[in-house]
């Protein structure tokens, strides 16, 4: 079982940064591929970036690519999505994921925290 727990939300300026946190508990998080997705009001959930259990795999959905890093900190179980050059458009809820192998669809995610708000103004 893995529990997840973002933080680092809030409101900040377009153009500003962000440092999103995900702390998971379970023995065996290490295991795990993460996942970070986000939903805008009215919205589905769409995919933001992925990366394997060990790092060597790492996707960015397009909207994001050069602007926003996921990274993890093994040894604290923390996975982080720094993001930068924040858009109005970035605005939404963020959540952490975790399953067995990248993926870029929610619905193939076991566990998720209960997220955490970006808004950009404008």
């Amino acid at each position: 079982q893995v529990q997840l727990a973002e933080s680092g939300g809030g409101l900040v300026q377009a153009g500003g940064s962000l440092r999103l946190s995900c702390a998971a508990s379970g023995r065996t998080f290490s295991a795990y591929a993460v996942g970070w997705f986000r939903q805008a009001p009215g919205k589905e959930r769409e995919f933001v970036a992925t990366m394997s259990w060990r790092g060597h795999y790492i996707y960015y959905a397009d909207s994001v690519k050069g602007r926003f890093t996921i990274s993890r900190d093994t040894a604290s179980n923390t996975v982080y999505l720094q993001m930068h050059s924040l858009k109005p458009e970035d605005t939404a809820v963020y959540y952490c994921a975790a399953r067995f192998g990248t993926s870029f669809r929610p619905d193939e995610y076991d566990y998720w925290g209960q997220g955490t708000q970006v808004t950009v103004s404008s």
